[in-house]
């Protein structure tokens, strides 16, 4: 296993040893984590749960050298829990969590609200600590807010629709030139920018945050198609000798050699931030099923790098986290998104006059329209549902995925109005789309709905002629937003689209900032007008 192999090569001396430059050439699934770096210390403050919040201790920065503290902590036979929460607080700085600030008595227009709160949620260039978490970034950058410290892959992008309304264009180049370099140190953007999450990404929409820039320069524009078609590499690893029916790393082979894509994570332990929590879930799925650890492991990282961390699309039995399988799905919106990479790609070797580049990239996309038609597309019932590449058979579940399609241009008319169709019927609630029609408890599931979502909807439909129901989906969650802005004087995470109230669920407390949904807010207020 990766963990035990890193456990016996990279302790905490070793990764003090490791120059920003041994760090950018080393795998990035083999950086060390806290986990590995504070091995048994690790395991004892997350199991003992010293802090409510397991991201807390994988976000300290260390006072002094990470193998001095190591020692320190063997040196002592054994720690009451008071005893090692005072041993960490003294070897470590521990971030205090995030919080928006105190809501005023009198409410601004959520408009000003949203102006006022980018200054508060931006951060300036990052510095790596040896023993710390956290990677570096040379500019300024936006972060989602709470115990979300860091700049997070997919988030951004809806982060950037509002600041570049808002008049914050220098923001948008600097956060997409911060991918940028995390794609040229690690081959790919991770989840977010903490060694922990190296070793997954998330929804890849590099390419829509190039397609925000207002960047002319050939140079620039050239250096961004490049960056992108290393993104693409990188999802398509192992796709010229996968065999048909099989899978490797993020790439499965349909039994007629088409080629698509799924969630996945290169490594198969306990997320560090979630250590605990993966562990109990893992315990329960050995008890039910016998199934290994590892294999838990990687589903619920997989699940991590979809974003929809967690929801029924990625359970066996669309209700249980123990029955995860996000590995054995070839998921609706990653291979949506990794169209509208395609046709990005190609766009932009036409600007640059590469049409050897063009000619790949089309046919890339073509191919990947193809067999999502041919596994994705359920004619009988008008939706784009996940596909159980294990089984064969798409699932008969549907969610605001097969919205996806709409939003990166690959649908026909025909589908889309299908589409809208059911998306009125099964997924419109009074205070905005719903992320599925399961009720789980799960925080990606009904009744919550999420700000990307809305987005992706309302651009999709809007794409497609069907404004009457993007309207409906924009005004009811503007209305929901609106309504708990005046009831709290918070922008939230996710909200309740039933009730038109905050939302629930999930593996952490409700969070406010909110990155995400200021700027889909601010990208619906102006696109309704």
């Amino acid at each position: 296993m990766i963990r035990a192999r890193l456990l016996a090569v990279a302790s905490a001396a070793a990764w003090t040893a490791l120059t920003p430059l041994a760090l950018a050439q080393t795998p990035a699934a083999e950086i060390p984590t806290p986990a590995d770096t504070y091995q048994e210390l690790f395991h004892q403050v997350q199991t003992r749960r010293l802090f409510p919040d397991g991201k807390t201790f994988v976000d300290a920065t260390p006072r002094r050298d990470p193998a001095a503290i190591l020692k320190a902590y063997r040196a002592h036979a054994r720690f009451t829990d008071a005893e090692l929460k005072r041993f960490v607080r003294a070897n470590f700085v521990v971030p205090e969590a995030g919080a928006a600030p105190a809501p005023s008595a009198e409410r601004t227009t959520l408009k000003a609200h949203v102006a006022q709160l980018w200054p508060h949620l931006t951060r300036d260039a990052v510095k790596p600590v040896a023993g710390g978490s956290a990677l570096a970034m040379d500019k300024p950058f936006v972060v989602p807010g709470g115990r979300f410290r860091e700049i997070y892959y997919w988030d951004s992008y809806f982060t950037m629709l509002g600041l570049k309304l808002d008049g914050r264009s220098d923001l948008v180049e600097n956060m997409i030139d911060d991918f940028g370099g995390l794609i040229d140190a690690y081959g790919h953007i991770p989840n977010g920018a903490r060694t922990y999450y190296l070793s997954r990404s998330q929804p890849p929409f590099f390419y829509a945050m190039v397609g925000l820039s207002e960047a002319t320069d050939p140079a620039v524009v050239k250096a961004r198609v490049d960056l992108m078609r290393r993104e693409h590499a990188f999802w398509m690893d192992g796709e010229k000798t996968i065999a048909a029916g099989k899978a490797h790393r993020r790439v499965v082979a349909l039994p007629g050699g088409a080629v698509l894509n799924r969630y996945y994570d290169d490594r198969v332990t306990p997320r560090d931030e979630s250590y605990r929590e993966d562990l109990e879930t893992a315990r329960q799925a050995s008890l039910a099923t016998g199934r290994p650890p590892a294999e838990v492991f990687r589903d619920l990282r997989a699940g991590a790098e979809s974003g929809w961390d967690f929801s029924s699309r990625w359970m066996a039995d669309g209700e249980h986290l123990k029955t995860i399988r996000t590995t054995a799905i070839v998921p609706v919106d990653l291979n949506s998104l990794m169209y509208g990479l395609e046709v990005a790609i190609s766009a932009g070797c036409a600007r640059i006059a590469d049409a050897a580049c063009v000619a790949e990239f089309d046919g890339r996309a073509k191919a990947r329209r193809t067999a999502m038609d041919a596994v994705l597309w359920d004619a009988s019932r008008g939706v784009y549902l996940d596909w159980l590449w294990t089984g064969g058979e798409r699932i008969d579940a549907l969610s605001a995925a097969t919205l996806y399609p709409l939003f990166v241009g690959a649908a026909s008319p025909e589908q889309a109005k299908a589409v809208a169709s059911a998306t009125r019927a099964q997924l419109l609630a009074s205070g905005g789309l719903r992320t599925t029609t399961r009720r789980t408890g799960q925080q990606w599931d009904t009744p919550n709905g999420w700000a990307p979502l809305q987005w992706v909807a309302v651009a999709g439909l809007r794409r497609y002629g069907e404004t009457q129901l993007a309207a409906d989906v924009s005004t009811r969650w503007l209305a929901t937003v609106e309504r708990e802005y005046r009831a709290s004087g918070k922008m939230l995470e996710k909200y309740d689209v039933e009730e038109a109230k905050a939302g629930g669920g999930g593996e952490y407390p409700l969070q406010d900032g909110f990155g995400w949904t200021n700027g889909v807010t601010r990208a619906l207020q102006e696109s309704g007008n």
